[in-house]
């Protein structure tokens, strides 16, 4: 069974490392000043493993905007949920719930991708 949630850290990290070519901003929008990010301390994947997430990723773009950016701001901005919700003017509940959502969506395009993944075989 895969660990989604560390999958995405490693993808954040990744990400967080490559923002320049892969077209994210440095700072989340909204968040200038609020959070501290150290990308060189940061868990990583391989360039194929953060290809192959991100594409997922993408994917999920396309079937909910709102949930992309709750998840690329907490897994590649280390955005907390108590903070992203703060930041919408709503429950906290809900935006975890949008984020497993989300988890789940990304889990699920890799399985139906049936792709290994290099970063899943690091202890």
């Amino acid at each position: 069974m895969r660990d989604i949630k560390l999958l995405l850290r490693r993808w954040g990290g990744w990400a967080a490392l490559g923002e320049r070519r892969l077209g994210y901003a440095p700072v989340a929008s909204g968040f200038r000043g609020l959070i501290t990010h150290h990308a060189s301390s940061r868990l990583q994947c391989s360039d194929d493993d953060g290809i192959i997430i991100d594409s997922c990723i993408s994917r999920l773009a396309k079937v909910s905007k709102e949930q992309h950016d709750i998840l690329v701001a907490h897994y590649l901005y280390q955005i907390s949920l108590r903070s992203i919700a703060r930041r919408r003017r709503c429950a906290d509940g809900s935006i975890r719930r949008k984020i497993q959502t989300a988890e789940g969506f990304i889990c699920g395009v890799l399985t139906a991708l049936e792709s290994e993944l290099e970063c899943e075989n690091l202890a």
